[in-house]
C-alpha cells in the first residue's frame, strides 16, 4: 500500500510511525509513506497557502496550491488515484467502513490533512473521491486523524500483525457480529482475589468458544 500525505506538517507523523507496529511495518516495506509539504506548491513569496474566506472571518486553504500538490502526486505515479479528504463529520468511520476502504483504496490514494478553517469547495468538487470522519468533533489541523485512518487500514495488510488471525477476532469484526470483544485474561489465575473464568482453563474449546459468543459486549 502507498499513501501520498499533503500536509503543511509532515514531520508530525515522524513520531508515531517510528515506533512500534507500524514502524515494524514500514522497515518490512508492507506499506509506503510519502509526504508533500503543501507550502513547496505555492506561488506566494512567504509560501502561504490559506487566504481569507470571502464574507466570513476565518482562513481557508487555498485551490491554487492544493490543486497543485494533487496534480503533482498524479504526475508522479503517472495515473489518477483515489483522494480522501479528512473532515469532522460525512463519512463516520467504523470498523466495517475500514474494511471497505481498504478494498477499494487500490493499494494507493492520497489523503490531504488541513489546517485553519477549511479547504476551498472547488477542490473537494473536482478532486475528492472520498470525505472521511473518525468522529464528530473538529481538530486544530487534521494529521492526527490522518494517522488514525492509516493505522486503521495498515493493519489489515498481510503480516502487519504478528498473528493475522487476530483480525478475525477482535472488537467488531465480522466473526463478532460486529459487536465489542468478550473479556480477556492471562497470568496469574488469581490477581487481587479476582479468580479467571474457570471455562477458559478447562480446555474445551467448545465450551470457551460458547463462553466467548456469550460474553460479547
Amino acid at each position: 500500500m502507498k499513501i501520498h500525505i499533503i500536509t503543511i506538517f509532515p514531520e508530525s507523523f515522524s513520531s508515531y510511525f517510528s515506533s512500534s507496529i507500524m514502524k515494524k511495518a514500514l522497515d518490512n516495506n508492507l506499506f509506503e509513506l510519502n509526504y508533500y509539504k503543501l507550502n513547496d506548491f505555492s506561488d506566494d513569496n512567504f509560501k502561504r497557502v490559506d487566504s481569507k474566506a470571502y464574507w466570513m472571518h476565518w482562513q481557508v486553504i487555498s485551490a491554487e496550491p492544493l490543486s497543485k500538490a494533487i496534480e503533482f502526486v498524479f504526475d508522479k505515479v503517472w495515473k489518477k488515484i483515489p483522494v480522501v479528504f479528512m473532515t469532522p463529520s460525512w463519512d463516520l468511520l467504523n470498523q466495517e467502513k475500514i474494511e471497505n476502504y481498504y478494498d477499494k483504496l487500490n493499494d494507493e490514494f492520497i489523503i490531504i490533512c488541513w489546517h485553519y478553517e477549511w479547504i476551498d469547495q472547488r477542490i473537494i468538487d473536482i478532486y475528492i473521491d472520498y470525505c472521511i470522519s473518525i468522529w464528530e468533533f473538529v481538530l486544530s489541523s487534521w494529521e492526527l486523524a490522518a494517522q488514525v485512518f492509516i493505522d486503521s487500514l495498515v493493519r489489515n495488510i498481510f503480516w502487519v500483525l504478528w498473528n493475522n488471525l487476530s483480525l478475525e477476532e477482535e472488537s467488531f469484526s465480522k466473526k463478532l457480529n460486529r459487536q465489542k470483544e468478550y473479556p480477556v485474561y492471562t497470568k496469574p489465575e488469581i490477581f487481587m482475589w479476582k479468580k479467571v473464568p474457570e471455562i477458559l482453563l478447562s480446555g474445551n474449546h467448545k465450551k470457551i468458544e460458547e463462553w466467548k459468543l456469550n460474553n460479547l459486549t
